[in-house]
């Protein structure tokens, strides 16, 4: 709010005066000081009801000097209750504090986390279900939009959408759907021209490919990764909702687009977006938006984001989603820079351009700054106003940052090498990146010799044995908001990921491209909801956390020591599409588990009721802890140095063969400090879908700082099947940032 600086004046004028800024500070409030906030009803009333009176009531009740129908943004009334309005802040505090409201939060800007995978995974075109299973699966994508004339969304061969499908095709502008995708829907903020659900950024046209694509020849990038793109479902169906745009990611455009996918009957719903932040369960959108999927059968996949590698970084906490982290797959782009000594230096990059052997003066970004025209940061970032165009130009720039070859381009340099950050692109003149071993051998060179030169190479593909790792830049657990509650919980690939791509944007080396090479957990996650798909293809009638424990327990273990902070990266493994059709046992967590969880956590019987939709009750007895849910990891924290006991009671169901016996193992380091028994060590099932309960009891003499986590497994096996618990101990640890 505008603040008014008071004048002394006469005691008479000072009432006057103070009339007229009443009413300038009214006028103020009603044009410049409202934003949006979601307020948040929980589930819809049963009988008859209208949301949108309601919405319109509430409003009416709280609102100053703004009537309710210019005031509200959105009405959420499909599949869950509330709606998105522009409040000031008094009004909002009223709104919070009424009967019947669970939260009201600010509509927050999430943003995207930004083919050889599938078969690194093992699931080959050999694997694919026949088409007519598998095309009656339709999968959700919450993103930028898509490209319809893309390769690998054409309908050709597809029969019409599944009968169960109820949603619209209102893509806008210039747009036409197919009977490949199916549905479409923009929810384009009132300040915003976008009118087409048509992707004008690429990103959700790559990470709806990942998850759903055709099979497509014959593709590359510049060469580069080439074969044959396809996603993990290639007869499945897509509907778009198209939630995010130039200025990112409404959380009130995320909850309408939720409330629309699980009324038009999607099956899986994929969304590559996150907040910088953790977020309250009742303040998320997504969190929110996902638990009346769950309550619909509707399995969301959200990817971890891309903050790390500090810990508790992980920003997707809700133990209904099933949270991606990005991890490498066994095909790796590299290139190499040659210094003038002979030294040869590995990077990555995807450097098209070839020097034919030429080398370059090379010429370090501080020494090519303007004196005192920037500070030490910018030089070392090699930023465009810092350089000295004519020390630079024809020359290789040696930056010591991520950030240096837009610097390098703007100045003429022949070439440049960076900071390896994680991520690679396309840029027009040639380019590497080195990790930070690499680069300082760089930089030393330079400072040693007095005419230093060098030549980068072309960009070349290699095999990598170390796949898979989780990526750097891939977000680390413990979970900050429920710590019994392991996230990430699997990691897929999600580095140099090759798929399709909208042409509208225009590359740094001013070219479009069909297919694009990116990485992130923007990429990890439609791998995984790609095979949540697919498991539904063989098993329609599983419950959401079925899927989610069918994925989990059969991924594959990955090396903790591989991975910077080891298990908190990459949660129960990485992803065995395969397996996971097949996981003989299954952890599951029904709607009344989740709701005993809100309890647990804190949140009273009202708001639970209100969040459900039905009578659930928060017991004024002992509570139980988070815990204990069935989930298919176990996790806990303790105090450093202090003995601990643990137990984990769960229940597994049969989904395997009738008659079954399976036995314990308990899987853990060479030198484990802790000790983990479970009781009963075998279970036998008589028919299918029959449940068993046991107790993993964990023991340990104390936990350090300096090693503050420790890990193991238990493992069911009946001779056939391997059902994987991962279990998760740990303390107070250092945030590095």
């Amino acid at each position: 709010m505008d603040r008014l600086n008071f004048l002394h004046h006469p005691y008479a004028f000072i009432i006057a005066f103070s009339v007229i800024l009443m009413s300038m500070e009214a006028t103020t409030t009603t044009d410049e000081d409202r934003q949006v906030y979601i307020v948040y009803l929980g589930s819809l009333p049963t009988g008859e009801f209208s949301p949108m009176s309601q919405h319109l009531s509430v409003l009416d009740e709280v609102l100053e000097g703004s009537s309710s129908t210019d005031s509200l943004v959105r009405s959420y009334q499909r599949s869950f209750n509330g709606f998105a309005a522009r409040l000031t802040e008094k009004e909002r505090e009223k709104l919070a504090n009424k009967e019947g409201v669970v939260s009201v939060f600010p509509n927050r800007i999430y943003k995207p986390q930004t083919t050889r995978s599938w078969d690194f995974m093992g699931l080959s075109e050999t694997h694919q279900p026949k088409p007519a299973f598998e095309s009656d699966v339709i999968i959700g994508i919450l993103d930028t939009g898509i490209w319809p004339e893309s390769q690998s969304f054409s309908d050709e061969g597809f029969g019409p959408p599944p009968k169960k499908w109820k949603g619209l095709c209102s893509g806008g502008q210039n747009f036409t759907c197919n009977k490949k995708i199916i549905g479409a829907r923009i929810y384009n903020p009132q300040d915003d021209f976008d009118s087409s659900v048509r992707d004008f950024d690429g990103h959700g046209t790559h990470t709806a490919s990942i998850a759903a694509g055709n099979n497509v020849k014959n593709v590359s990038l510049y060469g580069f990764a080439g074969g044959k793109a396809r996603g993990g479902v290639p007869s499945a169906r897509i509907a778009v909702y198209k939630v995010c745009f130039s200025d990112g990611c409404g959380g009130a455009e995320i909850m309408a687009a939720f409330d629309d996918a699980i009324s038009d009957g999607v099956d899986i719903i994929s969304i590559s977006l996150g907040f910088d932040d953790v977020v309250v369960l009742d303040q998320d959108p997504i969190a929110i938006g996902a638990f009346h999927a769950m309550a619909g059968g509707i399995l969301t996949v959200q990817a971890a984001g891309n903050a790390g590698p500090r810990v508790f970084a992980v920003n997707s906490i809700a133990p209904w989603i099933i949270t991606v982290a990005a991890s490498t797959m066994d095909r790796k782009i590299i290139d190499r820079v040659v210094l003038g000594n002979g030294t040869a230096l590995t990077g990555r990059s995807f450097n098209y351009h070839s020097s034919n052997g030429t080398m370059y003066p090379l010429i370090y970004g501080r020494a090519a700054s303007i004196p005192r025209q920037c500070n030490a940061f910018l030089e070392k970032a090699c930023s465009a106003e810092c350089l000295n165009v004519t020390a630079v130009k024809g020359k290789i720039l040696l930056c010591d940052s991520a950030w240096g070859d837009e610097g390098a381009l703007k100045s003429g340099a022949a070439g440049t090498i960076i900071l390896d950050n994680g991520e690679t692109s396309v840029v027009p003149i040639p380019t590497t990146t080195l990790r930070v071993k690499g680069l300082k051998i760089a930089i030393s060179y330079f400072k040693s010799t007095e005419k230093p030169t060098a030549k980068i190479l072309k960009s070349e593909t290699v095999k990598d044995f170390s796949a898979p790792v989780v990526a750097a830049f891939s977000s680390r657990g413990p979970n900050s908001l429920i710590p019994e509650i392991m996230k990430p919980d699997i990691s897929a690939p999600g580095v140099d990921i090759l798929a399709a791509f909208s042409p509208v944007p225009i590359l740094p080396n001013n070219k479009s491209v069909d297919y694009n090479i990116l990485s992130g957990t923007s990429m990890s996650c439609p791998h995984v909801a790609g095979v949540g798909a697919y498991i539904k293809s063989f098993h329609p009638t599983w419950s959401p956390s079925a899927v989610r424990s069918a994925l989990m327990t059969t991924a594959r273990p990955m090396n903790d020591s591989a991975s910077l902070h080891g298990t908190l990266s990459f949660g129960a493994g990485h992803l065995d599409p395969v397996k996971a059709v097949s996981p003989g046992l299954v952890y599951e967590t029904s709607k009344d588990d989740y709701i005993q969880l809100l309890c647990n956590i804190g949140y009273n019987t009202t708001t639970v009721r209100q969040i459900s939709g039905d009578n659930s009750t928060c017991s004024k007895g002992k509570k139980s802890s988070p815990k204990d849910m069935n989930y298919p990891t176990m996790a806990v924290y303790v105090k450093q140095l202090r003995p601990f006991r643990v137990e984990f009671p769960r229940t597994v169901t049969n989904v395997g063969p009738s008659n079954s016996t399976y036995k314990a193992e308990v899987v853990a380091g060479k030198h484990p400090r802790m000790k983990v028994e479970v009781n009963p060590p075998t279970i036998s099932f008589k028919k299918e879908m029959e449940k068993k309960s046991f107790v993993v009891t964990v023991t340990g003499k104390g936990m350090t700082m300096e090693k503050p986590v420790e890990s193991a497994s238990v493992v069911w096996s009946d001779g056939t099947h391997s059902v994987r618990s991962p279990i998760f101990v740990y303390t107070d640890m250092l945030i590095d940032y």
